[in-house]
């Protein structure tokens, strides 16, 4: 049931939860509630963001990010999964 609830969750927000109003406290509360949620942050663009690098993939980690909210122009919403850089030794 609680993977339902999380399938959901992140249904509804990818079918139209957008930053642009939502103020960056509610922003940033549902990625904290939610670990791991895709938002809206245009018309057309979106993303996955997330609590932490818990939340991210093997060979990945969470880079902080900013986006667009009702209030602010660049609110500390949480993170986005990208892949890790190897070091070739140097």
């Amino acid at each position: 049931m609680s993977t339902s609830a999380c399938v959901s969750t992140s249904a509804m927000a990818q079918s139209g939860s957008t930053t642009l109003t939502m103020t960056c406290a509610q922003a940033r509360g549902i990625v904290s509630s939610q670990g791991s949620v895709v938002l809206h942050t245009g018309p057309n663009t979106f993303d996955r963001y997330v609590r932490d690098g818990s939340f991210c993939a093997l060979q990945e980690v969470a880079r902080p990010t900013w986006v667009r909210t009702s209030d602010s122009a660049q609110c500390p919403i949480g993170g986005v999964c990208r892949s890790v850089e190897i070091d070739n030794g140097r």
